[in-house]
């Protein structure tokens, strides 16, 4: 592909432009492959990407085969500085929303619930807010829901381009994406997340040593 061509460019050249956030948050979401508000899909990894497909689009990946996260920091919603990596030595479930995002609005008690509960089990959640052109709706969301986790403020979605080709990259909104203690990317949900489909993804991950 030519540099003309690239999406990845073409988000640049529409910042330095002053183009709109949501002209560049369109032009990641096409560089992505991302469906918004999804419900499921399919993988656009490598021919080397080995994960198994379950049910429900939600992918995992064996402790041996999983690829590293990306490096993935920034502003909260808070304004404070937030680095994923910073994490390391826990399970970090990353979440992927807006709040303009129904299926978003439907998951967000789930995860609230489970990251309350399994706070002391090693687990911490982090949010990445993506699409919302004005931080105040994003902030309305997480008081609406009472989110006790930060989230990443990423309105045209440059955070989701860092995930490495043949992983379980985003490909839909919402996407949940949970890391290993080694920051390894074990699971990936395109779909809005149960507590039990939550609790079934991260009970083999709290196990492992």
């Amino acid at each position: 592909m030519s540099a003309c061509r690239d999406p990845r460019r073409r988000v640049a050249r529409v910042c330095s432009k002053g183009g709109s956030p949501l002209a560049a948050g369109m032009v990641v979401l096409a560089a992505l492959g991302l469906t918004a508000c999804g419900t499921g899909g399919t993988s656009g990894g490598s021919a080397d990407t080995k994960f198994v497909q379950g049910t429900g689009g939600v992918s995992t990946v064996a402790k041996e085969d999983r690829k590293s996260a990306p490096s993935l920091s920034g502003k909260t919603l808070e304004g404070k500085q937030l680095d994923v990596d910073d994490y390391r030595g826990k399970i970090v479930v990353l979440n992927i929303w807006g709040s303009w995002c129904s299926p978003c609005r439907a998951e967000a008690p789930n995860l609230v619930k489970v990251a309350e509960r399994t706070k002391k089990q090693g687990v911490e959640f982090i949010g990445i807010n993506t699409r919302d052109t004005n931080e105040h709706n994003a902030q309305k969301f997480e008081k609406e829901y009472e989110v006790p986790y930060p989230s990443l403020y990423d309105p045209i979605g440059k955070l989701m381009l860092r995930f490495p080709k043949g992983s379980l990259n985003p490909q839909a909104i919402p996407t949940t994406i949970i890391l290993d203690r080694d920051g390894g990317i074990a699971v990936r949900a395109l779909t809005p997340l149960s507590e039990e489909a939550l609790d079934k993804a991260l009970k083999p991950l709290i196990a492992e040593k």
